[in-house]
């Protein structure tokens, strides 16, 4: 997906899908960055459709345990989400045979055929989105850039791993083509609540509870950095606001280009801080999308706390005003 890291400051007031006020947007700490493509895999990658660590990674993001973007290759985000199912659910680490087993009780394909439809087709898309925010806020709107980074992220994988699964599939109105087999429904229809969300600064992860104390959904997150650190602390859910605008003031950004003044970016999946905010009770802190999922938990951010974008989604359904939010170490 075309990449900015999210922002110092976010100043914006928008209307909150979840809640009918008007909710102040709070900062996003992050200063924008070049944008830089998807990874690709390494040359001696194993057929994705044949990979145990494909197989791991639909497993987690189905169960609610995210290895952030799917790419068939187990990194540290599959790993730590990995260890984190296991953990939950009382298996041994090592023992990846049992931990299969309990990913795919049900018996799910890893792959399922998906149609390309018309709308996926016709986008809209924002090709050659630049990378200066003052450009941007002169685009009506920050879309997909192509229909590849779309139904890459419809289905929480890499355009380069849709390639892989489907070699010489042109994507277009019509065509067949093989897609990792998450749960794309759970987003906007979630089975329970959380009754705390943890973010834990070392574990570059989220996770949230419900009031049993059963982990309801895990992901990996980029959080802080030393020149603006994680507010330790508890806080808690102010507000959701759902594919919101960004108020770009670069005098609330400590490295801004000094040429730039004021300007309002336009709402989107490729926005600074992606298709949703959850606003939180520290001020100018909350988390939020991002338009560059390869980059999770690699790269430190400016305070506030990044995901995915299909994982920020997730995360909002199960949230609420009040919902406590826990800063940790």
């Amino acid at each position: 997906m075309t990449s900015m890291t999210h922002l110092r400051r976010v100043a914006a007031v928008v209307a909150a899908a979840a809640f009918a006020v008007a909710i102040p947007l709070a900062a996003a700490q992050d200063r924008p960055h070049q944008r830089a493509p998807r990874r690709e895999p390494p040359p001696h990658a194993v057929a994705p459709a044949d990979s145990p660590d494909l197989r791991l990674q639909v497993g987690l993001d189905r169960t609610g345990f995210s290895p952030g973007e799917i790419d068939g290759h187990r990194g540290l985000n599959t790993t730590r989400a990995l260890q984190a199912f296991a953990q939950a659910h009382k298996l041994t680490v090592t023992d990846e045979g049992a931990i299969v087993r309990a990913l795919f009780a049900d018996n799910a394909p890893v792959l399922t055929t998906y149609t390309i439809t018309s709308a996926d087709a016709a986008g809209p898309f924002t090709p050659d989105i630049p990378a200066d925010l003052e450009q941007q806020a002169a685009l009506p709107a920050l879309n997909y850039g192509s229909i590849d980074e779309a139904l890459g992220e419809r289905f929480h994988t890499s355009p380069a791993l849709l390639k892989q699964l489907n070699p010489g599939v042109t994507l277009q109105e019509g065509a067949e083509i093989q897609v990792p087999n998450v749960r794309v429904a759970d987003e906007a229809a979630p089975a329970a609540r959380a009754d705390k969300v943890t973010v834990s600064r070392s574990r570059s992860a989220a996770t949230a509870t419900d009031a049993s104390g059963k982990v309801i959904f895990y992901a990996p997150v980029t959080s802080g950095s030393t020149h603006d650190p994680l507010p330790i602390g508890t806080w808690k859910v102010t507000g959701i606001s759902r594919n919101p605008s960004f108020n770009y003031n670069p005098d609330l950004f400590w490295d801004a280009n000094p040429s730039h003044t004021k300007a309002k970016i336009a709402p989107g999946p490729n926005n600074p801080v992606g298709v949703v905010w959850i606003d939180i009770s520290k001020e100018h802190y909350g988390l939020h999308g991002t338009p560059n999922p390869s980059t999770i938990s690699r790269t430190t951010s400016h305070g506030c706390v990044r995901l995915t974008n299909w994982d920020a989604s997730r995360l909002a359904g199960l949230v609420k005003a009040g919902t406590p939010v826990i800063f940790e170490q």
